[in-house]
């Protein structure tokens, strides 16, 4: 298991909802959040090893959302 964490620009419930389930019916998404209370609007992402932060950034274009690597 890996663990992602991205800075994302979800500000919503509301996209949050829409992301659902794309995040949730992923093959390879254990689980996940975003914590909007977060100045970076953080997701974590729980995945098996094969998901690569690049397959999560493509996902958030093609859902209108900007999600970035999370810099330390």
């Amino acid at each position: 298991m890996e663990i992602l964490i991205f800075q994302t620009d979800i500000k919503s419930v509301e996209k949050v909802a829409m992301l659902e389930p794309v995040f949730n019916n992923h093959a390879d998404i254990l689980s996940w959040s975003v914590d909007l209370e977060d100045i970076d609007k953080v997701l974590r992402i729980e995945a098996n090893a094969c998901l690569t932060e690049t397959a999560v950034i493509e996902l958030g274009k093609a859902h209108d959302c900007t999600i970035e690597v999370l810099a330390d």
